[in-house]
């Protein structure tokens, strides 16, 4: 089960939602992407200080340099995301960003992906934070990180 199917939504959605994504590419992937990723709100971040994450978050500003902006979560809580190269266009809308996250707190992100938010395929960022609550309170049923002691 995919977490868009635990906050009840379909296969459909989820090829919807796939399909408008748009992917970003920085920096070295090849860390983060053979990790395992945690899905975190803002609150979350400390706790995976030097750990691969994936946040989710509606674009609130974006520094004027382009090298980092600032989203906020499903609960209204902001969190700062820092990109390798300044941004070659506007950023807006729902982001899904992968990256390490910094003692600081932020995120360093390694790619992000915008949801684009068409008419009628809005984004429920409340719903999908009340999603990853369930997730984090029940690992045993949602085995999503492997663990480190290999």
């Amino acid at each position: 089960m995919n977490i868009l199917q635990a906050c009840g939504g379909s296969d459909i959605r989820l090829a919807r939602w796939r399909e408008f994504a748009t992917v970003h590419h920085g920096g070295t992937m090849a860390n983060v992407f053979e990790s395992p990723k945690a899905r975190v709100n803002s609150s979350m971040l400390l706790q995976y200080t030097s750990k691969p994450v994936c946040l989710l978050g509606r674009v609130e500003k974006v520094h004027p340099t382009g090298r980092s902006f600032t989203v906020s979560d499903g609960e209204g809580k902001p969190a700062t995301v820092d990109l390798n190269d300044p941004l070659e266009e506007e950023l807006s809308g729902v982001v899904e960003v992968v990256g390490m996250v910094s003692n600081k707190g932020t995120v360093m992100a390694t790619t992000y992906h915008v949801l684009r938010e068409d008419k009628g395929a809005l984004f429920d960022l409340e719903l999908y934070n009340e999603a990853l609550k369930v997730v984090h309170d029940f690992p045993q049923h949602y085995p999503f990180e492997v663990s480190s002691s290999r």
